[in-house]
């Protein structure tokens, strides 16, 4: 699904972009799900040693298959891993999931990280966006950039870039989720498209895409997306 296809592009760019690894640090998907994004990271930085985990063990199972990395079940509220064990930490659209507590979450992402470690988020975009969607995954808050900005500096981290994207998309987002009669059930809005709306809809997010990589900041948005450097008891930032 273009979305997917989307959102998996744009936190590898970011990654590469922004988020350099030392050689020998690992990367973690943290809430990898069934592996989508885990996948795509082996195959367009193959050179990053990324594992996956997630809080359901199918998902688990699914994902290790999948992507052919290792993934391990726990939750981000309380990581196994040690402490600076990951050179970055990817996690799309976590935090905002009911069972999920921001703040412990985020001192987990911090904990987890070396001095020199990137956190990268998605999350979806605007509380009064709520709707049956966000029902049917589960996802209890939404955010603005401005929000994700200070969770961050308040766990102790350096935002370095945040963004909203999925803009050229965003009137029809609003319109099928608060608008039309359908967006008054419970089901998710995750569905395959006519080959001609996938290939519009990608080519728009394509554009956006460019425009990420400049480290553009787009004024609005269907998701929330930033990149943020761990920040050492010193006050110095290293990314």
């Amino acid at each position: 699904m273009w979305w997917f296809a989307a959102l998996h592009a744009n936190l590898a760019l970011l990654c590469r972009r922004i988020g350099g690894l030392e050689a020998g640090r690992k990367l973690l998907d943290a809430g990898c799900g069934t592996g989508g994004l885990l996948a795509h990271l082996a195959r367009v930085l193959p050179d990053r040693d990324a594992i996956g985990l997630d809080a359901d063990r199918f998902a688990c199972e699914r994902a290790a298959f999948k992507s052919g990395r290792p993934v391990c079940a726990g939750s981000v509220n309380a990581l196994p891993f040690a402490d600076g064990a990951f050179g970055a930490v990817i996690s799309a659209d976590v935090l905002c999931h009911d069972g999920v507590d921001e703040q412990a979450a985020l001192a987990q992402f911090h904990r987890v990280l070396c001095d020199r470690g990137i956190l990268i988020l998605n999350l979806p975009a605007y509380d009064w966006l709520m709707s049956a969607h966000d029902r049917a995954v589960a996802n209890v808050r939404r955010y603005t950039r401005r929000r994700v900005v200070l969770l961050l500096e308040g766990a102790g981290f350096r935002p370095l870039f945040a963004s909203y994207w999925n803009t050229f998309l965003f009137p029809l987002m609003v319109l099928t989720r608060k608008l039309l009669p359908s967006g008054a059930g419970s089901a998710s809005d995750v569905k395959l498209q006519s080959p001609t709306v996938e290939a519009l809809c990608r080519a728009a997010t394509g554009i956006e895409r460019a425009l990420l990589g400049r480290l553009w900041r787009l004024p609005f948005g269907g998701s929330v997306i930033a990149v943020a450097a761990k920040q050492t008891k010193q006050g110095s930032v290293h990314a």
